[in-house]
């Protein structure tokens, strides 16, 4: 008996075959781009995530029997918009998430009508660059004829579900990132808002991310090799099938993804409404989130090692062990692709201070990993103050990987870290989600707790000191960030 998990990652995705007892026995990767048109546009062709399922799912089944699939889990970056016909064909390429910024003259519009108070309290959340409805009310003011076409609204899980089973769902955790569309409270579809923002759209029925959401058609058989009827569960947003697949699900625990993007999900006892924040519906039936994401982390060092001319990472990395602390001093503002929490700024822009000739590659690589986790430590500080406690840390994600950044995030927020023996992530929590919807198994069980990583107290006032700057260091630069944010926007498309 094994379990199929795919995710679409906005930078690669991946898949997982395992076993009954969490095992993994294959594992598939496939790299691809994100389209940028214009400044603060990040979009993606959906037929590139199907395509990217088919052939994982071939990969993964070229060593295992297919007839040994209970069960299919798939997840995805989000919440994305993609509009689709009213047979689910594409009409224009998917909106990302929250690193796609077009919407701010939407944003505020909406603001104004609907009430920023009355947004945060029915939905959970704020209007912000993460939100669905700004996208979709951008693409009614800029593509009259694209919308015009567009019946439905899908995501990237929600798509692949489709493209498998023929069925049109989501999961009430992507539904909860839909603002304004979701009350959060009555954790359903919010009719008012939802036909003045997508007039012409239907809505799909809601289910939790482990529910089956239907079976593998014949035509989904022959293209991707799975069995016919195999059960195929709704998914759910990447970060959330993450905090699923290291068992971060209990109160006062945070998920710690360290992937292109940091996200940061808390588990709370109740809903807790601040507008720095997301509070969410969480990927388990009578669970709630506290949630931020970084807009850029792991980004940058790709950008950077690009930069540097690509030299492997293990390299890299022991650069940036030996520029230590402070990174000889530099500071850097991680806001490449503005900020999504706490600052909520899509015009926010990266900042490197204290640069001098003497400084090396290994400093500048230092100096980002220690930006990312003054990210972290900011949106941990965001969290208390919401009311949200963290008492225990996992980290998952690629970034785990070598020691040295998740030791980082340690030393700057003076938190221990567990990381857990299986590390891949969302495609696993998705296999661990399809595991659950066929049979009876636990996370536990699935991926115990591999190591621990420790804070250095020795140089805790030292980063005390650097997170004050850092702390200084945005609202000190704010203007010249925003005029320089405003003159790309106006300068003619590359």
């Amino acid at each position: 008996m094994t379990f199929l998990g795919v995710d679409i990652g906005t930078s690669s995705s991946k898949g997982v075959l395992v076993e009954h007892d969490g095992t993994v026995l294959t594992s598939a990767v496939r790299e691809h781009q994100v389209q940028r048109p214009v400044p603060g546009h990040v979009e993606m062709d959906a037929e590139i995530w199907w395509a990217r399922f088919v052939a994982i799912t071939r990969d993964l089944l070229d060593t295992a029997d297919p007839g040994e699939v209970e069960a299919v889990g798939v997840s995805g970056m989000g919440p994305c918009v993609l509009l689709t016909d009213a047979a689910g064909t594409p009409v224009r390429p998917a909106i990302l998430y929250g690193v796609d910024t077009r919407a701010t003259v939407q944003i505020a519009r909406l603001e104004a009508e609907l009430g920023r108070v009355e947004v945060l309290h029915r939905c959970g959340s704020v209007l912000s660059t993460q939100a669905v409805g700004p996208k979709i009310a951008w693409v009614a003011e800029h593509e009259p004829a694209v919308a015009a076409r567009a019946r439905r609204l899908f995501t990237a899980s929600s798509f692949l579900v489709h493209r498998l089973t023929g069925e049109y769902v989501l999961d009430h955790h992507t539904a909860s990132q839909a603002v304004p569309l979701y009350d959060s409270l009555a954790q359903d579809w919010y009719a008012p808002w939802a036909k003045h923002v997508a007039p012409g759209i239907e809505l799909p029925p809601l289910r939790w991310p482990g529910e089956i959401a239907g079976r593998v058609t014949r035509s989904a058989s022959a293209a991707t090799g799975l069995p016919a009827e195999l059960p195929v569960i709704t998914g759910t947003v990447d970060a959330w099938s993450e905090a699923v697949s290291v068992g971060a699900q209990e109160t006062d625990d945070l998920m710690l993804m360290y992937g292109t993007t940091m996200f940061l999900i808390n588990t709370v006892p109740e809903r807790l409404l601040v507008p720095e924040l997301w509070s969410t519906v969480g990927a388990l039936p009578g669970t709630r989130n506290l949630a931020g994401g970084m807009a850029t982390s792991g980004a940058i060092t790709e950008w950077l090692r690009t930069l540097f001319g690509s030299p492997d990472y293990p390299t890299l990395l022991a650069e940036a062990d030996a520029a230590g602390p402070g990174a000889r001093g530099l500071l850097m503002l991680p806001y490449f692709a503005g900020e999504r929490t706490p600052v909520a700024d899509p015009d926010a822009r990266g900042m490197i201070a204290g640069l001098t000739l003497e400084h090396t590659r290994g400093d500048l690589y230092r100096a980002a990993l220690e930006a990312t986790a003054f990210g972290v430590r900011h949106n941990v500080d965001a969290m208390r103050a919401a009311g949200g406690d963290v008492r225990r840390i996992v980290a998952v994600g690629g970034g785990t990987q070598g020691g040295l950044w998740t030791r980082i995030v340690s030393d700057v927020t003076g938190l221990e870290q567990e990381v857990p023996s299986v590390t891949i992530g969302a495609s696993y929590g998705a296999a661990f989600l399809a595991a659950g919807a066929v049979s009876d198994v636990s996370i536990t069980t699935w991926n115990p707790v591999r190591e621990r990583i420790a804070p250095d107290a020795g140089v805790a006032d030292h980063y005390a000191e650097l997170y004050g700057l850092y702390l200084r260091l945005y609202p000190a630069t704010l203007d010249v960030a925003h005029t320089l944010a405003r003159h790309r926007r106006d300068s003619p498309a590359d």
